[in-house]
């Protein structure tokens, strides 16, 4: 059994200790918002935060994060409120196809939460490994400009 505390849950995970996150998370679990992309822990689809650090949860083994808390974009909002990413987001009409949003809010929201006011050159450097297909980088970076309060 690995034990892992999942948007302030604890759940007994009977799984192999190599099981990705990802689908201990999405399959085991039944969190589904965090997306499948490459597999390869390349475009930042499955991106959730361990101990509030933004991982690429494809390529995390489960054993290896026993104990730890992890947060879904399920587990993004507070108390009933939705994170000011997620409001940002809404209000900058960020989603177009939707697929890869999932993993660019938990890694904007990282960011937010470590840098409260990032620069351009810094919103560039934390979203550089998520990406969008729909080529919506220009709204994700208002969007998470509009959550910093710097828009």
């Amino acid at each position: 059994m690995i034990a892992l505390f999942i948007n302030g849950t604890k759940h007994e995970l009977d799984v192999p200790a190599d099981m990705p996150l990802l689908w201990a998370v999405r399959d085991i679990v039944g969190l589904t918002g965090t997306k499948f992309g490459c597999g390869q822990a390349l475009c930042g689809a499955c991106t959730m935060h361990m101990n509030g650090i933004a991982v690429r949860s494809c390529s995390v083994a489960v054993g290896d994060v026993a104990g730890q808390h992890i947060t879904t974009v399920e587990g993004l909002a507070h108390e009933g409120l939705p994170h000011a990413i997620q409001t940002a987001w809404q209000a900058e009409n960020v989603p177009q196809c939707g697929y890869c949003q999932p993993g660019q809010m938990m890694s904007a929201a990282a960011l937010l939460a470590k840098t409260p006011k990032p620069t351009d050159a810094q919103i560039d450097d934390a979203m550089s490994g998520n990406i969008c297909r729909c080529g919506m980088y220009p709204r994700i970076k208002a969007a998470i400009k509009r959550a910093a309060g710097v828009a």
